[in-house]
């Protein structure tokens, strides 16, 4: 290499636009303090020093790794011996030999994909002192003796929540990709960072909202969420929307799709060559979906009897009479589903049970005893600061679920845009997923602190009579309509083996499905895709464990088995149905109104 490519002016060709850029980056940071500062006023004043309850679980695990200092001692010597290696395998590297890693990053960790934390010895170094000591650091807390189930997985996830934010990929100087950027631009790179991080907090009206996609790019109804259809009913909670068919017989019962509230509809037709109604309108179903309202503050007092009175049973009705039809399919995703399970045991009680043909469960939890991560959200103290919260506005915030989402997986919905908004000075990509999953919504007030304390905290669904939704009490040994039960294998927050608990407390024909992937992509995999797998068991064990060990995996997707499935279901085929054919008039055009409302 010449004495001129060795040089510091040639590895950083631009001293005097560096200078100047580091000079707006000091202004532009001052003027960012400002702002934050002034937005945050009220809300500092009025913060919890503590809202997630962390200081007394920490001090309790310390308690605990004092009273065995053996114990701790020898860890501390794990780590020292880890280290020990480290260093000898990069001293061994820095004399020309070839050494293995000391460690290496987890399966699926995109962090360290740059070849510089492989090639580079000095980052490489850094990337393993980094996973040395997260490992050590989550090993110290998960053998910590003596705390209860729920504390010991509070722990492992808020230290896994400082791990992720303490990678050296978060930062400037740690970073090859940024440092190689900032030279390359003359700190450019930092300065439109720092805009992008004005842009959110501004957007944010001083709380922090990430852009994780490019949030002009899609507009709903134009380019996402574009199955042809109408709206045929409203009320003050839903809006029901009925697809124009694509073929020319479509099965003589009707399709009811439920989705979540806690988000909006359109995952399930973010374009055509995903969308599940698209699929469903063109396998001859004539499908229906109910679109929640995105609530305000007048809305505080809206109850879950509300959800099922106004939402699931306004929204058969209304099929009803769109259709003519008495009977319905129905598929209720995620909460939707928690909804529709509900529903069918008041149904039941009320006698009307043969309204449902059958019943579809997408990622739904009915028994939360091992709800997952979220769980961790739910103890005394974080439920009482929830609901002060929710007393104050009438609603929960979307901004925040949405925010407890991403922890769950923090370094892909976190972490990488904080590197690629603020240090790499880049726009998020245009991506219609995460387009939709950062169009939070709001849930009222009633019906969420009903929903965490009784289902969610006391697991009162599962009980007979726990709970009473429309003056009736509920009993799910009371359902006994045919149910297609779908979970999916990485789900992190409707976990599968939780999923499955359900087949134990329904009567009736039932079948258990597990498909590939997490919450969205174990859903949304259309079979063009030709991704994934999916596992079938017509027996029913007692554990999701026994019932996988003799499981038949399955390539692609799971969305032909439903259709084999339900379509029997289903009646015969009839002439298709155009919205407006029934007693109900169209609306407006699909995807409706009630979708749009967006808060910032």
């Amino acid at each position: 290499m010449s004495d001129h490519q060795d040089s510091p002016a040639a590895a950083f060709p631009y001293p005097k636009d560096f200078t100047e850029n580091w000079l707006k980056i000091a202004t532009r940071s001052q003027q960012l303090i400002g702002d934050f500062l002034q937005h945050n006023e009220s809300f500092m004043k009025e913060a919890q020093l503590d809202p997630l309850n962390l200081s007394r679980a920490f001090l309790d695990m310390t308690n605990r790794l004092m009273a065995n200092p053996q114990k701790f001692v020898e860890s501390q010597v794990s780590l020292w011996q880890d280290y020990m290696k480290l260093w000898q395998s990069a001293s061994l590297r820095a004399l020309g030999h070839d050494t293995a890693p000391v460690i290496e990053p987890e399966k699926g960790d995109k962090r360290f994909r740059d070849k510089e934390w492989t090639e580079n010895q000095v980052f490489d170094f850094i990337k393993q002192s980094y996973l040395l000591s997260s490992r050590w650091l989550r090993n110290t807390v998960a053998q910590t003796e003596g705390l209860d189930e729920h504390e010991a997985k509070k722990l492992d996830f808020y230290t896994r929540q400082f791990i992720d934010a303490l990678s050296p990929t978060n930062f400037a100087l740690t970073n090859p990709e940024v440092l190689k950027k900032t030279i390359e631009t003359g700190g450019e790179n930092l300065v439109k960072g720092l805009e992008n991080l004005l842009a959110d907090l501004e957007r944010g009206k001083g709380r922090l909202a990430i852009r994780q996609t490019d949030l002009d790019a899609f507009k709903i109804g134009e380019n996402i969420a574009t199955t042809p259809g109408k709206v045929v009913f409203r009320n003050e909670l839903i809006e029901l929307i009925q697809y124009a068919p694509t073929t020319k017989t479509v099965y003589e019962t009707p399709l009811l799709i439920i989705p979540p509230w806690i988000n909006k509809y359109y995952i399930l037709d973010l374009k055509p060559e995903n969308s599940l109604i698209k699929w469903l309108v063109d396998q001859g179903y004539t499908t229906f979906v109910i679109s929640w309202r995105n609530v305000d503050e007048s809305m505080a007092e809206t109850t879950l009897d509300d959800y099922m009175l106004k939402g699931a049973v306004a929204a058969m009705d209304a099929v009803k009479k769109a259709t003519g039809e008495e009977q319905v399919s129905v598929i209720g995703y995620c909460i939707g589903g928690t909804l529709l399970a509900a529903t069918l045991a008041y149904l039941a009680a009320k006698g009307k049970a043969g309204r449902i043909a059958a019943a579809t469960f997408l990622v739904a939890q009915v028994d939360f005893s091992e709800a997952g991560e979220l769980k961790l959200f739910i103890d005394e103290e974080q439920l009482a600061a929830m609901e002060k919260m929710m007393a104050e506005k009438g609603y929960h915030d979307g901004h925040a679920m949405a925010t407890t989402f991403n922890m769950l997986r923090s370094n892909d919905l976190i972490w990488s845009f904080v590197v690629n908004n603020y240090l790499m000075g880049k726009d998020p990509f245009p991506f219609d997923l995460l387009y939709w999953n950062s169009d939070s919504t709001r849930v009222p007030r009633a019906a969420h602190e009903f929903y965490l304390r009784e289902m969610y905290q006391k697991n009162n669904l599962v009980k007979p009579g726990g709970i009473t939704l429309g003056g009736v009490p509920i009993d799910l040994h009371q359902v006994t309509v045919p149910t297609y039960i779908q979970a999916a294998e990485t789900d992190h927050i409707c976990p599968y083996p939780s999923v499955y608990k359900a087949t134990q407390l329904y009567g009736g024909e039932r079948r258990f499905v597990l498909a590939g992937s997490g919450h969205i992509a174990g859903v949304v995999n259309p079979p063009a895709a030709k991704k994934y797998h999916y596992y079938t068991n017509d027996a029913l064990p007692a554990t999701a464990e026994e019932w996988l060990i003799e499981a038949t995996q399955h390539k692609g997707s799971w969305w032909p088995d439903w259709h084999h499935w339900n379509a029997p279901r289903c009646g015969q085929k009839v002439p298709a149905r155009t919205p407006g054919d029934g007693k109900l008039k169209p609306l407006e055009d699909a995807p409706g109104s009630y979708v749009k409302v967006r808060y910032s």
